[in-house]
This record gives C-alpha cells, structure tokens and sequence, in this order.
C-alpha cells in the first residue's frame, strides 16, 4: 500500500505500475505469438491483464480496503475463467481470422506492425478500461445511499458474469457435439441474442464502474465501460464476427429473428437452423 500520499499521487505511482505491469505481459504474450506462428495468444492475455492490474490495486491502493478487495475478487475470478475459456479455445487452432484481416489491411505481419496493431492497441485498451479499478483504489469508503450504488454494481457483475459463463458453456457444448455440425447456434441464451458472451462482458464492465461510481470521483471514469461496450460491439468483437459469420448458410435468417446484442425473447421460429 502507498502510505502518506494524496489520493492523485498515489494514482500516479499506481497508473505507472499498471502501465508497466502491461508492457511486460504484452511484450512477452507478442513474443509467444511470434514463436507459435499466432496472434491471438493475446486474447488470453487480456483477461490475465485486468487481473494484474487489480492485484496492483489492491497492495498499492491507500483507498477503502474493502472496495479493494471486492474489485480484485471479482476481477479475477472473470479474468481468470476467460484467459482458461480463450487458451481452451484457440490451442492446437490457427490464426483467428479476425487478426488475419486486421493485419493484411495494415501492411502485413512484421513485428512492427504486429506490435501496434495488436499488442499495443490491447495493452492501452486495458490501461483506459481497467482506470474505474484503478481510481477506486486510491478513494475513501463507500457512505450512506451510496452503498445502494456499490450493491447495484456487485448484481450487475452477477448478471454478466452469469451470461458470459453460462453462454461460453452452452456454445462448447454445442459444438463438442457431432450431430451439430454445420448448424447455427441458435439455444439457450443465443437464442436471446447473437452474442450473450459479448453482452455479459459489457455488463460485468458497467457493473465494476458503478462499485468504483460509489465513491467520488469514481463516477468520472463512466468513459472506461463506454469503451468496453463499443470494442464487444463495433470494433474487435460482434462486428466483425458477424461479417464471417453471415457468409455461413442459416445465419442471416438467425439473425432476423435473434437479437443483435441486448437480450429479449426470440422471435417466433426460433427453433434450429441447419
């Protein structure tokens, strides 16, 4: 912990760490990728990058305690499943078409742009995501009503986090089964929206901002879970997994009765689609 330092500085020294603490992870998850012949071994950093900034945030954080530790419980445990989710997902796989197309439209796959378009694009993604974590660290307790806004916080986490889990697990399963082969999961909470994985991920973000918006001036860093939200659903998530996706038979007709991101109730003839 930072003892006798104003809140801002311990920010600062706290920021610095996080920062370098990111350069590290990327710096060696880039050269992994570069030996393995794959890129997308940073997806498993990403979620091991937010628990190491909210580790950092716990033994450097002079702010409430028990916020600290709640932010770095909940942090890992969602970080922690999601790095074993992506590593299940992408061993013994290829490159992710997604880091394909990104590199081939920025000039190809040598280690300088390798390093700004993927890693360092990741690493400073994480750093402004990862700043309602951070600010909270260095902020007094929770008081009086908003302690409503802290509990809300810890719900809307659950929700997402439930999402996520629970829809990662329903598509494995899906796919762990031969007889799906070339059909279009369209079950369970996919039968809600497209993308409950992308959705819970955007809630778990909203739910650690309201924790850090309990305390002022957590409540400035409302830009972090804006971000979150427009990377799973314009930039590097649903966007572009729909562009490949649509091309596969069934899935435009998925799409129709199916929500894009916010879930409701399916459409009628909702039922599987070969």
């Amino acid at each position: 912990m930072i003892a006798d330092t104003s809140p801002w500085a311990a920010f600062g020294i706290l920021t610095a760490a996080a920062l370098m603490f990111l350069l590290v992870l990327h710096a060696v998850t880039m050269a992994i990728g570069h030996r393995i012949g794959r890129y997308n071994v940073v997806d498993v950093s990403w979620g091991l990058g937010f628990v190491g900034i909210s580790w950092l945030a716990l033994i450097l954080g002079p702010g409430d305690a028990t916020r600290r530790w709640l932010l770095a419980a909940l942090v890992t445990v969602w970080g922690l499943r999601l790095s074993w989710h992506m590593y299940q997902k992408s061993a013994g796989k290829g490159e992710d078409p997604r880091y394909t197309e990104m590199l081939e439209r920025s000039g190809g796959t040598e280690i300088g742009i390798v390093a700004r378009k993927i890693f360092a694009t990741q690493g400073i993604s994480q750093w402004f995501v990862s700043l309602p974590i951070q600010v909270s660290a260095v902020v007094d307790a929770t008081a009086g009503v908003w302690t409503i806004v802290l509990v809300a916080g810890v719900v809307l986490w659950l929700l997402g986090f439930t999402f996520e889990a629970v829809g990662d697990a329903q598509l494995r399963r899906f796919k762990a089964d031969p007889a799906n082969k070339g059909k279009i999961m369209d079950r369970g909470l996919w039968s809600w929206t497209r993308h409950p994985n992308y959705f819970g991920d955007s809630s778990v973000w909203w739910g650690v901002w309201l924790i850090a918006a309990s305390s002022w001036p957590g409540v400035l860093t409302v830009l972090s879970p804006v971000a979150m939200t427009y990377f799973l659903v314009f930039a590097t998530g649903a966007r572009l997994l729909e562009e490949s996706m649509s091309k596969r038979p069934g899935y435009p007709e998925y799409q129709q009765r199916t929500s894009y991101f916010l879930p409701r109730p399916p459409r009628a003839g909702s039922e599987s689609t070969p």
